[in-house]
């Protein structure tokens, strides 16, 4: 049963929709024979690459996503191994998204499968946040016959708490009175803000649930842990005042993935930056846009973040370009040795509109065509029947840039 919406003349109402298993379910929804069944989406059978999603059944068997294929088929054996195919997942996505458009403008994508809403003018027009919640679980439903979980709640960081409560198939109201008492019993790593470093910390010195953040003194929790706790002990008290931000113009377009378990091996790092860049470049094609420069992020396992950065002489989208100056700035300019990593993330940054022939100065003239005729046909294939082609990864290294290089 629904609880009775809250007074619309005090309190906002934000909305958190978030796509239950999102890959997975997509690939169940194009081959029902697979519903049932341990579905896993990334790496390959013989335990190569990393998992980008995982079905509900296979999240039983201890499958997550950002874990090695080879983790995954340890736990889950009779496990069905499926490449990502980006492409119809974004053709999926703008679906849901045009849903969501449909009941307000006041939405904040979060990535492909979530996105937050603020329905606080829609309520005398469409009902109450749990009516209009309802609503898109049901439109949602119908138009990509996919299920989604949402929550409703007076801010975005309640909204968020409220959808993962409820998940999968979950419509979960935290009423504005209930906020604290809802938040207080979790782990503080539910806490916006807190990471693994930082929970140790608050865990040492008795810190363990959201709610005990409110029962110790403010101004000592201050000089133990800085300004920023401030903002976190105002979280724990159901408070979070940011706005809705509809999405702008994009100034990038970058992936990026934090593995379950930190890899040092080299080949699956590169493997992982190949999947990202070649993602990245597909993304800017599909929105007609090229990129001056190219942007590594890499985390270490004790949280250090690094970032290096190419730039071309000529904005470019393509695939090879993008592919081997991602390669470059993790084989030679990292510096990483044999440390693992635990987090990689492809980038392009300084973003003009497409052009006819603009491509960077990685290669000679007629192997730079070439790449760019690859480029069309696989974006054509990609078009007609998702990604089922992808480059192969060759051994070809990049020629002299005519850009700068930096990092940070």
């Amino acid at each position: 049963m629904i609880p009775a919406p809250w007074d619309c003349g005090h309190a906002r109402a934000v909305l958190h929709v978030d796509m239950d298993a999102f890959y997975a379910s997509v690939e169940t929804l194009d081959n029902p024979s697979l519903s049932g069944r341990p579905v896993i989406v990334g790496g390959t059978p013989e335990g190569r690459g990393v998992v980008a999603a995982a079905s509900y059944e296979a999240r039983r068997f201890g499958v997550r996503s950002a874990m090695s294929a080879a983790r995954a088929r340890q736990l889950c054996p009779d496990g069905v191994f499926l490449r990502p195919r980006m492409d119809r997942y974004a053709e999926v996505s703008r679906a849901i998204m045009e849903v969501l458009r449909g009941t307000t403008p006041l939405i904040e994508p979060l990535s492909i499968d979530e996105a937050f809403l603020d329905v606080s003018g829609c309520r005398r027009l469409l009902g109450s946040a749990p009516d209009i919640a309802a609503g898109i679980k049901l439109r949602v439903r119908e138009q990509t016959g996919l299920i989604a979980s949402v929550g409703a709640a007076a801010n975005k960081f309640l909204a968020k708490l409220a959808s993962d409560h409820g998940k999968p198939d979950g419509l979960v109201v935290i009423e504005p009175a209930q906020g604290p008492a809802f938040i207080a019993p979790l782990p503080i790593e539910r806490l916006w803000g807190v990471g693994r470093v930082s929970s140790q910390q608050l865990r040492a010195v008795g810190i363990e649930r959201i709610g005990d953040l409110l029962t110790r003194d403010g101004e000592a929790l201050v000089a133990a842990f800085g300004p920023h706790v401030v903002h976190l002990r105002e979280l724990a008290a159901g408070i979070d005042e940011r706005p809705v931000v509809p999405s702008r113009e994009a100034k990038s377009v970058g992936n990026e993935l934090t593995f379950a378990e930190d890899i040092a091996d080299a080949e699956q790092l590169r493997e992982v930056c190949d999947g990202l860049a070649d993602k990245v470049a597909r993304r800017l094609r599909e929105d007609d846009l090229r990129a001056r420069t190219v942007v590594l992020k890499a985390r270490y396992p004790d949280f250090t973040t690094v970032t290096r950065s190419l730039s071309f002489a000529e904005a470019t989208a393509g695939g090879v370009e993008l592919r081997d100056a991602a390669r470059e700035l993790l084989e030679r300019r990292l510096g990483r040795g044999r440390r693992p990593l635990r987090l990689l993330g492809v980038t392009a940054a300084h973003l003009e509109p497409g052009q006819p022939g603009g491509q960077g100065l990685l290669f000679d003239e007629p192997t730079r065509e070439r790449d760019r005729r690859v480029d069309q046909v696989l974006d054509s294939v990609a078009g007609r029947f998702g990604t089922l082609l992808q480059r192969g990864a060759t051994d070809r290294k990049p020629g002299r840039r005519r850009g700068g290089a930096g990092g940070g």
